[in-house]
Formats: structure tokens, C-alpha cells, sequence
């Protein structure tokens, strides 16, 4: 366990440095930030000026290594729209994402759970086809329009809930089920697949055989151990809820950090898009790991080498 631990951080290590090169290659390709502080009226020499002032005249590669060095230290230096360390920002929106994650994600475990099960034990059947249909809904659906009709319907039609920011209870509704919809057609798959296996095994195969009533067999030997795989479904999650929440946070001015990266990149901010993204990463690969080592823990067939 501890040599597959110390694998997965250094292939982790890997995944961050790549990351990193990405991030910063894109956003350099977004065009000048200095463009945006100043006048439009400004000459070339004010523009320089303010490039001077915040090092984006100097080369590609020394911008890069001020970068990468900065960030293993985790300085990813002052944003230049907000005027603030651009990792302090991130750790100040991070909380208000993380009060939609509990919700939508009971949304899409309790949804997909359900119509996975369904889906399996009724191979073939009109239920099996519809859940599909659901899934594939799902999967087709952008996360912007389905949050526009939400708010047409449940805010402009009816008026029972508010269209946007963050507020009351009421407020956490409309987004929950947008990012958890985002979800719900993967892991409807990812139980399917999986009761679908272990309907297949020989255990379950024996206990029909021995006449067990189908309920028992149901319960105690095919849905228990279809479900441990459940534990994966948060690291999947977790993915989509990020990249959900972009364009999310942005329909409902949820002050997120979803919301923070789209700022980021309207305004250029380079040093705040690279803290975004990066400790994005960090918190997506840290949570897989752990996923990983419990998923080790709670089923034994599972070796790591």
C-alpha cells in the first residue's frame, strides 16, 4: 500500500507540472492583460509600463519558472484585478462551492442509486430504456440551459424560488440541482454496470439455486456488493461539480469559485486563473487518492501493488 501511495504522489507531482504548463500557456493565449488597466486612449509607453510593473515583459520561460517556483511554495502571486494574493482569494470563495456539495450531491446519489438498480434488475424492459433515455438526457443537457429553465420556470413562472445569489435556504436549491443533474447520468452508468456484474457472479447464481426468497438475494448478496463502488462515485463527482460549477455559479452570481474563474479569465488575470486551476487539480487528486486507499479498505479483493 505505501509503494502504491508513494506512486500515485509522484504521478500526482506529474499531473500538477503538465497542469501547470497548460494553464500557463493558455492564459498568456487570452491576450494582454496591461490592454484592460489602461485607457483606451493609452500610448504604447503607458501600455509598456504597466507590462513592466506586473513582470509580463520579460521572457516566456523566465515568466514561467517565477511561476512553477512561486507554486510549490503555493504563492501564485497577487491578482491583478483584485489587488490580493491570488491563493487567498481562492481559499475565500472556496467555502461558498463547498455549501452546494452536500445537496447536489444527495441529489445525484439519490437519483442515479435508484435508476441504476432499476435499470439492471429490469435488463431489457421499458424501465431499462427509460433510465437509459434519462442518462442520455442527461449527458445532452448543457448545464447553462438547464439552469436557465430552472430559473424561467421556478422563479419567473411560478415564483417560489429565487433566480440567483446566495442567500437563504431557498437560494441553495436552484444550483444544487443543476450541478447535481451535471452527475447524475455517469453514476446511473457507473450502478448499472456494476449491479449488472454482480448479478453475473457465481454467489448470487448460488443463492437462487439454494432458493433463497429474490428480495433476500436482492438485499444481501447483489446490493450491498454492487454499492461499493459507490466510494468512486465521489471522486467522479467531485470532477463534474467543479466543472459544473463554472458555469453554474456564473448563471446564479454564486460567489464561488466557479464564478472566480470565469472572472479570472474575462479579465486576464493570469496569476488568479493559475491559482484556480492548479488547486483545483490538487483538491481532484488528493480526494482521489483517499478514495482510492478506502476503496482498498472496504473491498478485500482489491490489491494494490
Amino acid at each position: 500500500m505505501q509503494k502504491y501511495i508513494l506512486n500515485r504522489l509522484f504521478q500526482g507531482v506529474i499531473l500538477l507540472f503538465i497542469v501547470g504548463l497548460i494553464v500557463f500557456a493558455l492564459s498568456r493565449a487570452t491576450g494582454n492583460p496591461a490592454e484592460l488597466l489602461v485607457p483606451d486612449d493609452a500610448t504604447e509607453d503607458e501600455i509598456q509600463f504597466i507590462e513592466h510593473q506586473l513582470g509580463l515583459d520579460r521572457p516566456y520561460h523566465v515568466q514561467l519558472f517565477i511561476f512553477l517556483s512561486g507554486a510549490i511554495k503555493g504563492d501564485f502571486g497577487e491578482s491583478i484585478a483584485y489587488k490580493q494574493p491570488a491563493r487567498d482569494l481562492f481559499f475565500d470563495r472556496l467555502p461558498n462551492t463547498l455549501k452546494l456539495l452536500p445537496l447536489s450531491m444527495g441529489i445525484a446519489v439519490g437519483v442515479s442509486i435508484p435508476l441504476g438498480v432499476l435499470s439492471a434488475t429490469r435488463r431489457g424492459t421499458w424501465i431499462d430504456k427509460l433510465a437509459s433515455s434519462i442518462g442520455v438526457f442527461g449527458v445532452a443537457t448543457p448545464n447553462f440551459w438547464l439552469a436557465i429553465v430552472g430559473i424561467y420556470i421556478f422563479s419567473v413562472w411560478l415564483d417560489v424560488l429565487p433566480p440567483g445569489r446566495m442567500g437563504g435556504p431557498s437560494h441553495y436549491i436552484l444550483p444544487a440541482i443543476t450541478l447535481g443533474t451535471f452527475s447524475i447520468a455517469g453514476m446511473m452508468r457507473l450502478i448499472r454496470s456494476s449491479m449488472l456484474e454482480v448479478l453475473d457472479t457465481e454467489y448470487v447464481k448460488l443463492a437462487r439455486i439454494k432458493g433463497l426468497p429474490e428480495w433476500k438475494v436482492f438485499w444481501k448478496h447483489s446490493l450491498r456488493n454492487a454499492l461499493i463502488p459507490v466510494l468512486t462515485l465521489f471522486g467522479v463527482f467531485l470532477g463534474g461539480f467543479i466543472t459544473g460549477a463554472i458555469v453554474t455559479e456564473t448563471v446564479f452570481a454564486w460567489p464561488g469559485i466557479g464564478r472566480l474563474t470565469i472572472d479570472a479569465v474575462a479579465q486576464r488575470d493570469f496569476p488568479l486563473l493559475q491559482a484556480v486551476i492548479l488547486l483545483d487539480a490538487v483538491i481532484i487528486l488528493a480526494v482521489n487518492l483517499i478514495v482510492d486507499i478506502l476503496y482498498a479498505y472496504v473491498n478485500p479483493r482489491i490489491r494494490f501493488d
